[in-house]
């Protein structure tokens, strides 16, 4: 349980960094690139946003870094 609670913490604080960076470059004009599934719809009551390419392109990297992580720090 020890393990679990230091690894949530450090989730948690790394997290943090991220959202405080990206509220930083947000902040001074940067934008997060468009990718191409990356759908924006406008009407006149406000705007739809339905980042597909984005959320793609997040679970393939997530996908290999889970896998890294499990093949070289797992037990097997």
């Amino acid at each position: 349980m020890l393990t679990a609670g230091k690894w949530l913490i450090g989730l948690g604080v790394a997290l943090i960094i991220i959202g405080t960076l990206l509220w930083f470059l947000g902040s001074r004009g940067m934008r997060w690139p468009q990718l191409p599934l990356d759908f924006v719809i406008d009407f006149p009551g406000g705007r739809l946003y339905l980042p597909i390419g984005t959320s793609i392109l997040l679970s393939l990297i997530l996908s290999f870094l889970l896998y890294a992580i499990r093949r070289y720090l797992g037990s097997g």
